[in-house]
């Protein structure tokens, strides 16, 4: 691969290295209307975004979260640190789950956490998948490091000119297809909860 592949490499690490999150404490202790909801969610996870001219989350988005019950309905047209936290979660989970799938895995966790009926209140268990996943960074820039050697190592016999794109393209596709079989996980998962809530249901 040439230098500049080399250099794209370097910045998806050094991008994943500032994986951050909205921390509990940075949440205002106050509860917030709809337009300080959206700034606050813009300021504290632009980095995230793809285009510059993309919106973290609109009013529209958080109207048809509460729509589909993927969020509970602000009281008296203000939103909690709770609302905050599940915002955060569906932010993340929108990019590779369907509205159903959330739905069905946010439903208990709204249910359960977000009035603080649980035996742990949402913040905990924001916090502790926060942790989790952070966790993970190291063992992630080690895995996007062997991929991206293996695909600099194919594609030895292409013409030179053709060469570098078929690396990128194998890496991208060495990448996609890791991100394929999570997903495929993930939907699994899911099935199962439904499938487990609707046997609850009808009992």
């Amino acid at each position: 691969m040439t230098i500049d592949t080399k250099d794209i490499l370097n910045s998806i690490l050094a991008s994943i290295s500032r994986i951050d999150y909205i921390k509990p404490d940075e949440i205002p202790g106050i509860d917030l209307y709809m337009d300080q909801v959206t700034t606050f969610m813009e300021n504290h996870l632009s980095s995230s975004k793809r285009h510059p001219e993309d919106k973290v989350l609109t009013k529209t988005m958080i109207n048809n979260y509460a729509k589909n019950h993927l969020l509970p309905p602000p009281v008296k047209k203000k939103y909690s640190r709770e609302h905050i936290l599940m915002l955060t979660f569906i932010y993340y989970f929108k990019n590779i789950m369907s509205i159903n799938d959330i739905q069905v895995l946010l439903g208990p966790i709204a249910e359960e956490f977000f009035p603080g009926n649980g035996s742990l209140k949402l913040q905990e268990v924001y916090q502790e998948i926060m942790d989790l996943e952070l966790e993970q960074i190291e063992p992630l820039i080690k895995d996007v490091t062997k991929k991206f050697n293996k695909a600099r190592s194919s594609f030895s016999n292409a013409d030179e000119k053709e060469q570098d794109f078929l690396q990128k393209f194998a890496f991208i596709c060495m990448l996609s297809f890791d991100v394929y079989v999570k997903k495929q996980v993930i939907e699994n998962l899911i099935d199962q909860m439904a499938t487990q809530d609707s046997s609850k249901n009808q009992d």
